[in-house]
C-alpha cells in the first residue's frame, strides 16, 4: 500500500541520491522541500496524466436551475468539486451512450438533456487522493514526478535533470500500460456502415467484431 513517507523515500532513494527520511516530521530540507511539493499539487497533477480506474468516478449530474444559458443547449451542468479529468459524457445510467451533443465553458458543461451522467477522474478522498487504492505504478510514477521537481530545489544535489525527465516518462508509459489492463474488456462502438448493413438490429448474441480497448 502506497504511504506519503514511502513515496518520499522513493524519491530520494530511486532518483535523488538522497538518504531515506525516519519520518514525514524529520526535520531535512528534503523532507521540506518534498512537503512543499506535495502541497503544490503534485497529486492532482499526477493524476490529470490519466485516465486512471482507481481514481474514477460515476455520478449523475442534474442541470442547474440558477443558469439560463442565452443560447445553444438550454441546461448547464456543474463541475463536481473533485473533478480532475473527464473520462466521458453519457445519456444513460449504465454509461453506455455517450453523449456527443454538449459543449463545456467557464468550468460548466452545457447540453440539452435535465440530466447526464460522468465518468471522471476524481481527487475525492475515497477516489484520487485515497493512497490505499494507488497501483504500485502510479505510486512509482507519483514518486519519480516529486523527485523530478525536487532536483532542482534540494541545495547541493546534482541529479541529472534530462535523465529523470527520461525516466519519469517511462514511468508514466509503465503506469498508464499497467491501468489500461486493470479494467474490464471494452468494445469500440459500432459504426454506422455495419450498423445499417444488419438493419440497426443488436447483434442477438454474436460477438461484436470490432477492435478491443482495454
Amino acid at each position: 500500500m502506497a504511504t506519503k513517507l514511502g513515496i518520499f523515500n522513493k524519491a530520494l532513494t530511486q532518483h535523488l541520491g538522497e538518504r531515506k527520511l525516519a519520518s514525514l516530521a524529520e526535520n531535512r530540507e528534503p523532507r521540506r522541500v518534498l512537503d512543499d511539493i506535495w502541497n503544490e499539487g503534485l497529486v492532482n497533477a499526477c493524476l490529470e496524466a490519466g485516465q486512471w480506474k482507481f481514481a474514477k468516478r460515476t455520478l449523475k449530474l442534474t442541470y442547474n436551475p440558477d443558469v439560463t444559458p442565452a443560447f445553444g443547449h438550454k441546461y448547464a451542468f456543474d463541475k463536481p468539486t473533485d473533478f480532475i479529468r473527464l473520462v466521458g459524457v453519457y445519456s444513460d445510467e449504465f454509461c453506455q451512450t455517450p453523449l456527443l451533443q454538449y459543449q463545456e465553458e467557464a468550468g460548466q458543461w452545457f447540453a440539452s438533456l435535465q440530466d447526464i451522467y460522468i465518468e471522471y477522474v476524481s481527487n475525492g478522498a475515497s477516489y484520487g487522493n485515497d493512497l490505499s487504492l494507488w497501483p504500485e505504478s502510479f505510486a512509482d510514477y507519483t514518486a519519480g514526478s516529486a523527485a523530478l521537481r525536487a532536483s532542482g530545489r534540494i541545495q547541493g544535489n546534482a541529479t541529472d535533470k534530462e535523465g529523470l525527465k527520461k525516466d519519469v516518462a517511462q514511468l508514466l508509459k509503465n503506469s498508464l500500460s499497467k491501468d489500461a489492463m486493470a479494467g474490464p474488456t471494452k468494445f469500440l462502438p459500432e459504426g454506422g456502415w455495419a450498423s445499417s448493413r444488419r438493419g440497426n438490429q443488436p447483434f442477438g448474441g454474436r460477438t461484436n467484431g470490432n477492435s478491443l480497448l482495454g
